[in-house]
């Protein structure tokens, strides 16, 4: 696997580099030699975050966790991609997919999965009326919502705004 480290607002020293690859070199087993994992390590004030993000076949493996201590949060996001690795390939398998990112060995071995059915419980319809995204945001905060689906008037797609830590927000739009 070939990693790419990187720190904001913190310095990646070498013992952090060196628990950052030994723990997710564990990872090894599922993917091929040539797989790319992206760590993203930050500190806002005692919160110590590690985001790693395995980019595979069409589909992004990715996981962010915070604790107190930086040593934790790596052993925190191992332990959470594993469990994502599992789930990603029953899918996989059921959907007779290409694991191309995968080792051989990962997909045809036999484990027993906790089968975690998805199940819709609400639909909801909303308005197709065109706004513009800081409209989108403010109705967002009215409702006291995470997320809000909107027709932008400027594009007439279907976008989403969504709250971002720091009072920051974001906006989701299609492509292509």
């Amino acid at each position: 696997m070939k990693f790419t480290i990187s720190g904001k607002n913190i310095a990646i020293t070498e013992g952090l580099k060196s628990s950052v690859i030994e723990k997710l070199s564990k990872l090894e087993r599922y993917f091929t030699p040539d797989t790319e994992v992206i760590v993203t390590m930050s500190v806002e004030k005692d919160r110590q975050k590690i985001e790693v993000t395995i980019p595979v076949k069409g589909n992004i493996i990715r996981s962010e966790q915070v604790s107190s201590d930086m040593y934790v949060s790596i052993d925190l996001v191992e332990e959470v991609i594993e469990r994502q690795l599992r789930k990603y390939k029953t899918k996989l398998i059921a959907r007779h997919q290409d694991g191309s990112n995968f080792r051989k060995e990962f997909i045809e071995r036999e484990e027993p999965v906790e089968a975690e059915e998805i199940t819709i419980t609400r639909s909801k319809h909303f308005e197709k009326k065109p706004m513009y995204p800081e409209d989108a945001c403010l109705q967002m905060e009215l409702l006291g919502h995470d997320f809000f689906v909107f027709m932008n008037a400027e594009t007439e797609e279907v976008n989403v705004v969504y709250k971002r830590k720091g009072n920051t927000y974001g906006l989701i739009e299609p492509e292509g």
